[in-house]
């Protein structure tokens, strides 16, 4: 009977139906024991993970039946893919599963730091009337500026089409032929990065972390996007300079911006220190991709993707 091992939180229904007959250990808690997780893959067949676990190393020494990585959720820089493909070990993310609830996540972030009016609850309880200093900006016209133009910027762009937004998109791995570019998106122009940065009043990013994407929008990049800009990273944490766009949003130059992923997750005492009164600020806790329905779906599909591998070998 196969072993499976899941070290983060997974739809339980998923493991009861599409794992039924394998032997699961779930705890969700593992990933914060690594000795624990360590001891619990000594023969295990096929790990399951979201983003935290880190699949390299010693975890993967101590894995040594290992034969399947399932991925709840699409990033893979937290496991080792050149190790495991080297031992045989096939990975599989959840490719499209979470696309939807990341570009809900973006819109709805966009119009609420555009619109500015949502923080006044315990001023107009306690009488106050703010109108003025609460008129905030229509999302319809704005210029949506797309780093990366993969799956989940592309249901992003439709959305944003929906309401009006003109969209651009800068990803130097689409071909300029490749139908994304055509008018069922949007229509999205291609833009260099340059040219995308400065003409986009909300900036959102959608690339993978590599050496050539950390510290992409570092202070100099912040500097070039329009006065009043929104920033949205709902990617991969250290792509942003976490500092810069704190002085960028105490300086007035960014209208607002909104983290879900951060270079340390999650944030300890320093690096929390860093937001400390930052206005038009929205920090979440890498939660864009992970709504009710979409933690079905993402359990769904990795579930059976390993339970396939380890049937049909």
């Amino acid at each position: 009977m196969p072993k499976v091992v899941i070290s983060e939180f997974m739809d339980e229904a998923a493991i009861a139906e599409d794992l039924a007959g394998f032997d699961t250990l779930y705890d969700p808690g593992l990933v914060d024991r690594p000795d624990a997780l360590a001891a619990a893959l000594a023969g295990a067949d096929a790990l399951i993970v979201r983003n935290r676990t880190r699949v390299r190393g010693a975890l993967l020494e101590a894995a040594r039946d290992l034969k399947v990585v399932g991925r709840l959720g699409v990033g893979l820089d937290n496991i080792d893919v050149a190790a495991c493909r080297e031992r045989g070990i096939a990975v599989y993310p959840a490719t499209g599963a979470n696309d939807g609830a990341v570009a809900e996540y973006v819109v709805a972030t966009a119009m609420l730091l555009l619109r500015g009016a949502y923080g006044a609850t315990a001023r107009v309880a306690a009488g106050t009337w703010p109108r003025n200093a609460l008129m905030g900006r229509e999302i319809a016209g704005r210029h949506l500026g797309l780093l990366g133009f993969g799956s989940i910027a592309r249901e992003t762009a439709r959305r944003a089409a929906a309401l009006g937004m003109k969209v651009a998109a800068h990803d130097p791995f689409v071909d300029p032929g490749d139908p994304a570019w055509s008018p069922d998106h949007g229509p999205v122009r291609n833009r260099d990065l340059d040219a995308l940065i400065a003409g986009s009043d909300v900036l959102s990013l959608h690339v993978p972390l590599t050496d050539e994407t950390r510290g992409l929008i570092d202070a100099a990049a912040l500097a070039r996007m329009p006065k009043g800009a929104i920033l949205i990273n709902a990617a991969r944490g250290g792509i942003v300079d976490e500092a810069a766009v704190a002085d960028a949003l105490r300086a007035g130059h960014l209208g607002g911006a909104a983290l879900d992923v951060f270079d340390r997750e999650p944030l300890d005492a320093q690096a929390g220190a860093v937001f400390a009164d930052v206005p038009n600020l929205i920090l979440t806790p890498h939660i864009a991709g992970v709504t009710q329905e979409s933690n079905v779906r993402v359990s769904s599909v990795t579930a059976q993707a390993v339970r396939r591998h380890l049937t049909e070998r």
